[in-house]
């Protein structure tokens, strides 16, 4: 060792000073610095994109290093032969490897060079935005570790010529050959499957993509070792063949270099292929773990009491973008077996080698194939492929198909990648979900004190040959649960077309609130098919759908059932305004605003029921969310207030105006809320001021802009400055609250500032956790319609005070009623007599526990459908955030802290701070300035290091 690195050193010291001893070094490092910089900020766009990383740059690193490294590597053995030194290096007292790993060395410090002058580029994306480093890391590392393997290729092809241009062509003919091997281009033409899979781990390019997400596997790092090992082996025998042919050397010594080398590619091969199904031995350095299993994700898994089935239905030929995720899932599912300690089975198959698995999965889960358009070698085609996970865990199951399990990002004109969107979240929160509501269906009748019956209405003369049979499966169900029910559920078939039936078509559908569905498009007749399951006096209503099977019907019956008994799950009771029609100047106008995105994001997770609190009652629910509250009647008020009072927890999306429906102008119009919580709120310490908060920190707004062509008015949609859409950045938020801790952004739209009553909650948690930027200000009116002429940097004049307002806030402690000692004569109707509300009012609910939790935002349309999609036509998916952080809120209000840690990691996206197109072009501009004088530095100290440096004398190098 002693002797080795003296010789290693030498041999590098001469090749540095041949690369910096002209301009080569300095024209590879800024033609390397040049095309970086141009793919980072004009081939990725960059400040488009506006995602705080560096990995748009590392995707480019595995073609860009082949062209580059194939440059430097030319010359390396080539000249030496064309040039005749290669006789002297071979008779001097230097051996062969410490010959070959010195020229190694010598382009690997020239590569760190230029890699190092990149740093510069995610020190401005830190700046600019909160970048995770742990992608940077394994970004830089996986590039050194490709390039080693790209220069032991083209060191051993310059070694095979004389000819740098045929060294150079060689190269990236090997180079590039290695690296397309395990891209999609070449795996399609495959077929899918292991074949496709083997494809991968031999590309350089594709062992690259682990290692790029920050994920630093052994396999890969193994791989890469290896690469570099094994054409460091041949390029030494291939110098021992050179020194052969000069000398009369035995053939005994020629086999045995042949076979050292040929055993020493034996075992990097073997070694790689015994690891390459190990798939635990990696770190994660992302920030936030996320392609590691979390603590969350840990604890749940542990509070199993069933076995646990995890399967991926995925078929071995797929579609092309689907395909690269396949290992991805296999590993992960891999980690929860891993995690479950012997309580989870996780497993990755393809149905359709098997067709016993298929039935199965058809018959017993609905899982289908799904078609698919790819191109085949010759022609297109569609494939009939599966891309699901099945969550089984005892009597109860989930299906994640692949719109569940992946997003699509564009990352080019008509270009897209598709990507795993959140896999750890998606199966614990499917796991966390069927754990909560885990019961053997016996059990579960066991726990119903009401009388429970079933009944299936239909009229038999008029049903569709799509149901012929359906009546016998619907017997084999209600068998089967008389059996689990220990006979306490009664059974009935009424056929309401009989002469004996007890009701008549009309009475069913006044009864129940149900329709008849037409037998066909074209026919007038029609038909009725449902199922009725009853507990008590409350009936829960069944629609098994046009086409009826064994498990869907049975699937929707144990559906209903788990709804008529409360607490499997918890429940968010959803409160919106009632969508009636409003009068307008030309008659009745429909309401424009509507909450279908919040619906279906709570509906994930929650059962969500949407309230009418009109009757007084605090609805039977664990978190209330109450959603532009306007037009409330006192009764309204007081079932909002009594919940908290019962402990539970409120959410208000409740800022003083709101979109209004009657829009007379080219933009939006709000009006002022009435009747609202604004007093009840107050109450109970939070105050919601008058005036809508202007943010200079603002997402833009898309409004139309006419223009004259040819005679003709056009329009355009043009994004425009809009403070009214506040962006609320990291350093506008509580990282300390949970809601928040992980959020990257939020925009709230027409936002009221809010106060908080300090003497009013000064026993109580309190947590603002969202404010306004210390520039933003208040304007009273509601004319929110930007005047780019008149204001053409904000489109709105900057009035009164400057400063940070409070946006959202989270309080935990004990509440008192807003109605003690207030007369409840809003009770006082036939009705609430009826139900006994005027005896009960004088023992009303005074103080809540002190697990109370209420959460009040400024915005009252923050999670508005209208204003969702108003920002998705500007920032993509970002809206998205906004339904996220609600979703935080309904999380941290019934203290589901599990799903709250693992929500953010997928959709963590890290934005860059909000620039004007003046502040990119000087962050721009300042990076190429950065790498033109960082280019001459190198120039300048190794010419100065050079004047300095006094010749070695190889008498001095160990000829050991």
């Amino acid at each position: 060792m002693n002797g080795s690195l003296p010789q290693i050193s030498a041999v590098c010291r001469k090749e540095l000073r041949i690369y910096f001893g002209s301009p080569l070094a300095l024209i590879f490092v800024g033609v390397f610095l040049s095309i970086s910089l141009f793919l980072f900020f004009w081939a990725e766009t960059f400040f488009t994109r506006n995602i705080a990383d560096v990995r748009p740059l590392f995707r480019w690193m595995p073609p860009l290093m082949i062209f580059l490294v194939s440059t430097l590597t030319m010359r390396q053995w080539s000249d030496e032969q064309r040039s005749g030194t290669l006789e002297v290096l071979m008779t001097l007292p230097v051996r062969k490897p410490y010959l070959a790993i010195g020229k190694l060395v010598a382009v690997m410090i020239l590569i760190g060079v230029a890699l190092s002058l990149t740093l510069f580029i995610p020190i401005t994306v830190d700046i600019l935005g909160d970048l995770d480093w742990g992608p940077v890391i394994g970004g830089y590392l996986g590039s050194l570790l490709m390039a080693s393997s790209y220069v032991a290729i083209g060191l051993f092809v310059s070694s095979r010529t004389d000819n740098q241009i045929v060294s150079l062509i060689l190269t990236v003919i090997i180079c590039g050959i290695l690296y397309l091997v395990g891209t999609q281009s070449i795996t399609v033409f495959t077929g899918g499957g292991t074949t496709a899979e083997i494809l991968r781990g031999i590309g350089i390019g594709s062992r690259f993509e682990s290692i790029e997400r920050g994920v630093i596997d052994i396999r890969d790092l193994v791989y890469y070792c290896s690469v570099t090992g094994i054409f460091l082996a041949i390029n030494i025998f291939s110098l021992e063949i050179k020194r052969w042919s000069r000398n009369s050397e035995g053939g005994s010594g020629r086999i045995n270099d042949a076979l050292a080398v040929f055993l020493i590619c034996i075992n990097i091969l073997v070694l790689n292929i015994w690891l390459f199904p190990l798939a635990g031995l990696r770190i994660d350095l992302t920030q936030q773990r996320e392609y590691s299993l979390t603590d969350p994700t840990r604890e749940v898994i542990s509070n199993l009491d069933e076995q646990l089935l995890i399967r991926g239905y995925i078929s071995d030929r797929t579609h092309p973008l689907l395909e690269p995720l396949v290992p991805t899932v296999r590993d992960f599912l891999r980690e929860y077996e891993i995690g479950g300690r012997g309580k989870i089975t996780a497993e990755v198959l393809d149905p359709r080698l098997n067709e016993e698995l298929e039935a199965e999965a058809n018959r017993a889960y609905g899982i289908r194939a799904i078609p698919f358009a790819v191109s085949g070698r010759h022609d297109s085609s569609v494939i009939n492929s599966y891309f699901d996970i099945l969550v089984r865990y005892g009597d109860q199951f989930t299906v994640l198909n692949f719109a569940d399990l992946i997003e699509i990002e564009e990352i080019g004109t008509g270009d897209v990648k598709v990507k795993l969107r959140n896999l750890e979240y998606d199966l614990t929160s499917s796991i966390k979900k069927m754990i909560s509501g885990f019961k053997r269906q016996g059990a579960i009748f066991s726990t119903i004190q009401d009388s429970i019956s079933l009944t299936l209405y239909l009229t038999k003369t008029t049903l569709p040959e799509s149901l012929n049979g359906s009546e016998d499966i619907f017997w084999k169900i209600a068998n089967e649960l008389v059996v689990e029910s220990e006979g306490r559920l009664a059974i009935q078939i009424v056929d309401i077309d009989s002469e004996n039936s007890p009701l008549s078509r009309e009475d069913v559908t006044e009864k129940f609130g149900i329709s008849p569905n037409p037998v066909s498009i074209a026919s007038k007749e029609t038909y009725f098919f449902h199922l009725v399951f009853r507990k008590g006096d409350q009936d829960f209503i069944i629609y098994p759908g046009v086409e009826v099977t064994e498990i869907g019907l049975r699937e929707s019956v144990d559906s209903a059932i788990r709804r008529a008994i409360p607490g499997l799950l918890k429940t968010v009771a959803l409160w919106i305004p009632p969508d009636d029609p409003v009068p307008g100047p030309y008659g009745e106008v429909p309401p424009i605003s509507s909450w279908n995105f919040l619906g279906q994001r709570l509906s994930q997770n929650y059962t969500v029921n949407l309230v009418d609190l009109s009757n007084g009652q605090p609805p039977a629910a664990d978190v209330l969310v109450v959603v532009a509250p306007n037009d409330m009647t006192d009764k309204d008020r007081f079932a909002v207030d009594q919940f908290l009072m019962l402990g539970g927890a409120v959410v208000v999306a409740g800022g003083n105006n709101i979109i209004s429906p009657l829009q007379l102008t080219a933009g939006i119009s709000l009006e002022p809320v009435e009747n609202g919580l604004k007093e009840m709120l107050e109450f109970y310490g939070v105050v919601v001021e008058d005036g809508i908060v202007l943010d200079p920190m603002h997402e833009d707004f898309p409004t139309q802009v006419p223009r004259k062509v040819a005679g003709m008015t056009i329009v355009d949609f043009q994004r425009v400055p809009y403070p009214p859409f506040i962006d609320v950045r990291r350093n506008g938020m509580d990282i300390d609250n949970p809601i928040t801790a992980s959020m990257p952004a939020v925009t709230l739209q027409w936002t009221s500032p809010l106060i908080v009553d300090e003497k009013k909650n000064e026993e109580r948690e309190v947590s603002i956790f969202l404010r306004s930027s210390k520039d933003s200000w208040l304007k009273q009116t509601l004319d929110v319609d930007p005047d780019t002429n008149k204001y053409p940097n904000l489109g709105f004049p900057i009035e009164g005070e400057q400063k940070s307002y409070p946006l959202a806030v989270s309080i935990r402690g004990e509440f008192g009623s807003f109605f003690k000692d207030k007369p409840l004569t809003f009770f006082e109707d036939e009705k609430a007599r009826s139900l006994g509300l005027i005896r009960r009012a004088p023992g009303l609910l005074n103080r809540s526990p002190e697990s109370g939790r209420l959460v009040v935002f400024g915005s009252a349309e923050f999670v508005n459908d209208i204003a969702l999609r108003l920002s998705q036509s500007i920032s993509s998916d970002r809206y998205l955030f906004n339904l996220q952080f609600l979703e935080n809120a309904v999380d941290w209000a019934v203290e589901d802290d599990d799903l709250l840690a693992l929500r953010s990691r997928g959709t963590y996206s890290r934005l860059l701070k909000p620039l004007d197109d003046k502040e990119q072009n000087i962050w721009e501009a300042a990076n190429y300035g950065i790498a033109l004088i960082a280019l001459l530095l190198v120039g300048l100290l190794w010419n100065a290091k050079n004047r300095g440096e006094r010749p070695f004398e190889l008498s001095e190098i160990d000829r050991t």
